[in-house]
């Protein structure tokens, strides 16, 4: 019995959203902890990003949009009533505060976006004016790149809620992200996979963040060598990189800017993008890594490279 089973004497308490990919995923680390011989149990919290999604919810003035699915997570994690949370990493701030670590990234799923549409199974095909569901300016961006004929409709909430809503006639067509229709086994409704250098996804996307104190009590010890196991380096490696080329440019989930980095034929392949919100105009670069370059060294060159090119000019259309 290894020394951390010693000091856990009570079950790994593991803080999650209600939602149902939410659920997955905190169940995921769940069943991997108790195969390894953890006891463990989850803890739901309600996050303002899930008050957001009611009906008739009015969002404080202040609220700046950071961190809204994982405000009331963090300040369970600080306070003690869990002893881990799961995320969705590109939920995360590229900076997490001092007293939060990330301890384990497991391996990525699919990062790429989808298309979900019944009468017309590909982008291209859509009919001209054809309204797309989604919220998200990075997509709205790359979209209108793309297709500047379609139009916008915000659609909100869960996966299963989305596909009501489009099914519903609400919108013609959906663009979510591959892993959670994955995690979900809703594929089915997935007929168009765009390729990164199409549809670049968000950086992190696909991937989980299991976030710890950083404190060096006996107890958050014993939980980060618990959970160790789950951490998966090349994924690490590719998503942090990700999040500092983001971070460089402003680090806001809301940006228009994409990254995708993935391990290739013995070397990194980085391929990031920023669009102006109206699709017009871009920047983007493809680069390649030796595997002994750092993720941060590699996410800095690429912001870099991004700047140069006039990056900045974009992003701040879209901040006016």
């Amino acid at each position: 019995m290894s020394k951390e089973h010693d000091i856990l004497t009570t079950p790994i308490r593991i803080g999650s959203r209600g939602s149902q990919l939410a659920l997955w995923q905190a169940n995921h680390v769940l069943y991997a902890l108790r195969d390894a011989g953890h006891a463990a149990e989850i803890e739901i919290i309600r996050t303002t990003g899930d008050r957001m999604q009611q009906p008739g919810f009015v969002p404080p003035a202040n609220l700046d949009g950071k961190g809204i699915f994982i405000k009331e997570i963090e300040e369970a994690l600080e306070e003690g009533r869990i002893d881990l949370a799961v995320h969705s990493l590109k939920d995360l701030p590229t900076q997490l505060a001092p007293q939060f670590t990330l301890a384990a990234i497991p391996k990525r799923a699919d990062a790429r976006d989808v298309w979900v549409c019944e009468p017309y199974w590909a982008l291209h095909t859509l009919p001209m004016g054809g309204r797309i569901g989604t919220t998200s300016p990075r997509r709205r961006a790359q979209l209108l790149a793309l297709r500047p004929d379609v139009q916008f409709v915000d659609v909100r909430g869960n996966i299963d809620t989305r596909l009501k809503k489009l099914a519903a006639g609400q919108c013609d067509a959906l663009v979510l992200a591959a892993a959670g229709l994955d995690r979900l086994k809703r594929a089915e409704w997935v007929h168009q996979r765009f390729s990164p250098d199409e549809i670049c996804p968000a950086p992190g996307q696909g991937a989980l963040a299991i976030e710890t104190r950083s404190s060096f009590t006996d107890r958050d010890r014993a939980i980060r060598q618990a959970i160790a196991f789950l951490d998966h380096p090349e994924t690490r490696f590719c998503v942090e990189a990700e999040r500092v080329t983001l971070d460089a440019l402003g680090g806001g989930c809301s940006l228009p800017v994409g990254a995708h980095c993935v391990p290739e034929f013995n070397k990194w392949r980085m391929f990031a993008q920023v669009v102006a919100p109206d699709g017009e105009s871009m920047v983007q670069i493809e680069t390649e890594a030796t595997f002994d370059t750092s993720s941060e060294t590699l996410g800095q060159w690429v912001a870099d490279d991004l700047k140069s090119k006039g990056a900045l000019d974009l992003l701040s259309l879209s901040a006016s």
